[in-house]
């Protein structure tokens, strides 16, 4: 697809042309990923974070938070409770918390590996190619690493203290080392235009990202952005939508911030492109305090109860749960792993 078209779509008000978008992303959903959804469980072991990023709650100058960092232990406790779910994929994140050093993350990464053979994702921010380097020799599979936004203008103002380029930067030492890469935009950014929208839908495809994370701008109160309009469910399904017809068979989730701001979110965009869901295997006592956003559901659910709910709603939209780790489908990434 062009730029053109991605926006005249971004752009559509007949509502039977959004219906049939939708409908036709799902068709490519079914020919390229399947029927089955993926299962990740989410550890959130810190919500400290040297970043000042004007949307997000956890933010360093919001001294509003309660912060919190995992034990190594606890972490671990965790990763005992996602195998007795019957997990094959963790997803290990946090703020860019400078108290865990590459060794730590390092030693619990070994263990995980060694003891529990799961695929482990990590989100962990900006780190040097020495830094990844050591990461996937510790038996890292993926990494997450989303940029938001394209605009390289709009990065900057709502990124004060990041770069644009090493952002992208880092997204290339990842394919690089070989890792399975995954980045993500947010969707109803204040100032964000439909034609950088436009632009992070192409990006996805030029950077042939292995998987792909969007959901909707929240306002969080405690931040710079307070206030803002929040991104719509019409817009987040429309990109997550033209995503899916232009990648094709990257691993795309339905995210915790589009089931939060439509009760029925996360089903609507299993229905228009996504086949991923990550239930949240935080310890409860600090899921409540991980809010990138406000009124994040699914912050006082036991495990147990997550995974009977998300297992539900897959069957009950006529879908499977997966029951492999769920890599990588891309021919690109068969190509770095073999290299590497």
């Amino acid at each position: 697809m062009t730029k053109g078209e991605i926006i005249d779509l971004l752009k559509e008000k007949d509502e039977a042309v959004i219906e049939n978008l939708l409908r036709y992303a799902d068709q490519v959903r079914k020919e390229y990923v399947g029927d089955a959804v993926h299962l990740r469980g989410l550890i959130e072991f810190s919500n400290y974070c040297r970043r000042d990023c004007l949307y997000c709650g956890l933010r360093r100058s919001n001294s509003n938070v309660v912060r919190y960092r995992m034990t190594i232990f606890e972490i671990i406790a965790a990763v005992f409770e996602a195998k007795d779910l019957g997990f094959q994929t963790i997803v290990l994140q946090s703020g860019e918390d400078p108290a865990y050093t590459i060794e730590d993350i390092y030693a619990f990464v070994r263990r995980i590996k060694s003891e529990f053979g799961f695929a482990v994702t990590l989100c962990i921010g900006e780190r040097t190619y020495e830094d990844y380097a050591r990461l996937k020799e510790a038996g890292v599979d993926r990494y997450l690493l989303r940029f938001e936004t394209t605009d390289p203008l709009l990065f900057r103002k709502l990124k004060p203290d990041s770069l644009y380029v090493k952002r992208f930067q880092c997204l290339d030492w990842l394919k690089e080392l070989g890792y399975q890469v995954g980045s993500g935009n947010m969707v109803g950014l204040p100032g964000q235009s439909l034609e950088s929208l436009a632009d992070d839908i192409l990006k996805f495809k030029e950077l042939d990202m292995d998987m792909i994370g969007l959901g909707p701008f929240i306002s969080h109160p405690d931040t710079p952005l307070q206030g803002s309009a929040n991104g719509t469910i019409d817009m987040v399904l429309r990109v997550t939508a033209l995503t899916r017809i232009v990648t094709k068979n990257a691993h795309m989730p339905a995210t915790t911030a589009t089931g939060t701001i439509d009760p029925e979110g996360r089903q609507k965009a299993l229905q228009c492109g996504a086949n991923v869901l990550m239930p949240n295997l935080t310890p409860r006592k600090y899921r409540r305090h991980y809010l990138i956003y406000p009124d994040k559901i699914c912050t006082d659910e036991d495990p147990r109860k997550c995974r009977f709910c998300v297992e539900s709603m897959i069957t009950g939209l006529g879908k499977t749960v997966s029951r492999d780790a769920g890599h990588s489908l891309k021919s690109s990434f068969q190509q770095r792993k073999s290299s590497s």
